[in-house]
């Protein structure tokens, strides 16, 4: 038994343990940056979250091609779509309704039958709208129609004032059930008043 009064060895000091520390946490700060410098790099983590791509048409330019074609093939028909250098910088597609549209007038015994057709700067997923909602919309002109005075279409101006007010209806009918409008004006193919 070791007894007090023997000599004793002495105790070694642990040396470099500060420096073992330090090294230590050196090496997992490194690791854990090249971990979050990893996850940042593969998308895992996104400071600026990837922005949604609007789901609305886009306009599309004179001679780009339509990334929803619809309608007439063109091409098919033998020869290329040539655009002026005049007019605006955006394509214009038509969309034409099949069938002419006849009502009363309001305030009177009169009828209007019109053939209408309807344009789009934007790419044809609104002449697809304007197709398959054709039902809806035919009936919302149609009421229009009914609200307009004879009177007022004995001008041109208030002709003007119709195509406008058609405008407006047509795109709040595509707004209600496709979220976006698109229509940027509408023609009268034939006008009758009787």
């Amino acid at each position: 038994m070791p007894n007090e009064n023997d000599p004793q060895e002495p105790v070694a000091k642990k040396k470099g343990g500060k420096l073992k520390l330090a090294l230590f946490a050196f090496v997992l700060l490194g690791a854990g940056g090249g971990g979050t410098y990893a996850a940042f790099a593969s998308g895992m983590l996104n400071a600026h979250p990837a922005e949604e791509e609007d789901p609305n048409p886009k306009l599309v330019l004179k001679g780009d091609e339509d990334p929803y074609p619809a309608g007439k093939d063109d091409e098919a028909k033998g020869a290329a779509i040539v655009y002026g250098v005049g007019g605006g910088e955006y394509r214009t597609a038509y969309y034409d309704f099949t069938e002419e549209f006849t009502s009363n007038l309001a305030d009177s015994g009169a009828l209007v039958q019109i053939s209408l057709a309807a344009s789009t700067h934007y790419d044809g997923r609104v002449l697809m709208w304007l197709e398959e909602h054709e039902t809806a919309l035919r009936s919302r002109i149609l009421a229009e129609l009914a609200a307009t005075g004879e009177a007022e279409l004995a001008s041109i101006h208030g002709k003007e004032e119709l195509q406008k007010r058609l405008t407006k209806a047509i795109n709040e009918t595509l707004e209600e059930r496709e979220g976006f409008g698109g229509v940027d004006s509408v023609y009268f193919r034939s006008f009758i008043v009787q």
